[in-house]
């Protein structure tokens, strides 16, 4: 225990419990679980089961990592250590007010039911699958089998141990018989689990044995005599022969308990669930549930492209497949590098061409600017009044219309007029207002008023005045009105307006 530094204590089990622990070396976390029984050799350690099924599942993703064994022999102390986790499913849904996301349940399960295909295809079963016995990372989801403990080999000779599991995820067929039972009680282990991860609540909280049996039956209902017949055979001796002679009762069901959940995810709850224990799903059968279709067809596309990726037929992709060896990295790293050095100078002389194409675009716009004689300009009457008289604009013309005609004399071409912008006959026509007639020569620079009234002969009368008397053009003058009384000072202004 020298290699790791103890940091705090995540669990403790009938048989074993489990330290956080980092690495003096790498300063890695790792989870390292201390066995409370004592060993005396190292060929007792490894004759372990839960050593045996991890160094044959190890491999498998959906199984924990058993990434060292310490062993004292002096003191006899045996310790494993294993890969880190954040949390079990029951610290998951512990204390959650809001249900589990539907695609985070179908992923944890599919992940779940995986892991025990592996096992069973390698011939072991577990027999505690419950939550605190699967691991999960808290922000990928991904899922890991832990706790092998229990684990037997499905090839041995039954009777197996009668008291095994937790009681509230133990098959009816652990219940009712002396230790009669296969690989098919991990099945119903998982149905439990998943009814839990769905509804926040356990499924059978059973008290003791009997109650356990009653629950079961409250919800599943009462097996046929048949079924019963069969556990009979090989009952448990906690229970008399009196005690199979359960009154016929039927249950609530299950969807009853799980209005919110989809149809499918029910279903396979239900033939996960079955009470006898030859039409309960197995593991195979239940990846291939219409539950998980999407999830399947996702992963067969997946290994299609690996094979394909593999077999050459098609380029591996640096972001989406990576091989594992960092040789292959570093020269796929260096590959890259040379090819950037190859692509530099290429991309200095692409950036030389722009260049040279903007200047010769820029030559060519300001060329065009010069001779405006060579393009063609429309212009409306409004603006031809405003410059000036029609004849006194010179149209442009094209080389025809420029070669004199053979039968009247050759006339000098004018020079080419350049195109007036359109913001010019604006100006000409705002400076026509401000000129005023008549304006002397002291204020010429000051802005004139004239208001002009076109009224008989007092506007003849008074332009011979103005140009006779020489009135200032700031003068205002009203040729209609009348002119003003003078009021006399001692005259009396009359009381009555000032009167409220």
């Amino acid at each position: 225990m020298h290699k790791y530094r103890l940091v705090s204590k995540k669990g403790e089990g009938t048989f074993s419990e489990v330290l956080k622990a980092q690495s003096v070396v790498s300063g890695e976390y790792f989870a390292v679980k201390c066995m409370k029984n004592h060993f005396k050799s190292l060929e007792q350690v490894n004759s372990l089961r839960e050593i045996q099924a991890l160094r044959r599942l190890n491999e498998n993703s959906g199984i924990i990592t058993l990434e060292e064994v310490l062993f004292d022999e002096v003191s006899g102390r045996l310790a494993l250590v294993f890969e880190l986790m954040d949390m079990n499913i029951y610290e998951m849904i512990r204390g959650r007010k809001q249900y589990v996301k539907p695609a985070i349940v179908k992923r944890l399960m599919f992940q779940l039911i995986k892991a025990v295909k592996h096992m069973h295809d390698n011939g072991i079963f577990h027999r505690d699958i419950k939550p605190e016995n699967i691991l999960v990372e808290k922000d990928s989801y991904n899922l890991k089998v832990a706790d092998f403990g229990s684990c037997r080999g499905i090839y041995t000779k039954m009777p197996f141990t009668e008291y095994i599991s937790t009681r509230w995820y133990r098959a009816p067929e652990c219940l009712l018989t002396n230790g009669y039972y296969d690989y098919k009680m991990d099945m119903w282990g998982i149905g439990c689990v998943m009814f839990e991860v769905v509804s926040l609540f356990p499924l059978f909280p059973g008290t003791n044995e009997l109650d356990q049996i009653e629950k079961v039956h409250a919800i599943l209902g009462t097996p046929s005599k048949e079924v019963l017949k069969v556990f009979k055979k090989e009952q448990s001796y906690q229970l008399n022969s009196n005690n199979y002679d359960f009154p016929p009762q039927e249950g609530t069901g299950i969807p009853r308990l799980i209005p919110h959940a989809d149809p499918d995810c029910v279903d396979i709850i239900k033939l996960m669930l079955a009470y006898n224990p030859e039409d309960r799903i197995t593991a195979s059968k239940a990846l291939r549930h219409a539950y998980f279709k999407d999830l399947v067809d996702a992963e067969r596309r997946g290994q299609t492209a690996a094979a394909k990726v593999e077999s050459g037929q098609i380029p591996a992709s640096l972001s989406s497949i990576m091989s594992k060896d960092n040789k292959k990295k570093d020269k796929e790293k260096k590959d890259r590098d040379k090819d950037k050095e190859k692509k530099l100078p290429m991309i200095k002389s692409k950036d030389k061409k722009k260049k040279n194409k903007t200047k010769i675009r820029k030559e060519k716009v300001e060329e065009d600017d010069n001779d405006v004689g060579s393009h063609s300009i429309s212009m409306d009457s409004d603006d031809m009044s405003a410059l000036g008289d029609e004849d006194e604009v010179a149209e442009p013309l094209s080389d025809a219309a420029n070669a004199p005609s053979p039968e009247k004399p050759a006339k000098a071409l004018a020079p080419p007029i350049k195109a007036p912008s359109i913001s010019k006959p604006k100006k000409a026509a705002k400076e026509k207002k401000k000129k005023v007639p008549n304006m002397n020569a002291s204020t010429s620079n000051l802005p004139s008023i004239v208001i002009n009234t076109n009224s008989g002969t007092n506007s003849s009368t008074n332009n011979n005045s103005n140009s006779t008397t020489g009135a200032s053009p700031l003068s205002i003058t009203s040729y209609n009105k009348k002119p003003k009384k003078k009021v006399k000072r001692n005259a009396k202004v009359p009381t009555s307006r000032y009167k409220r």
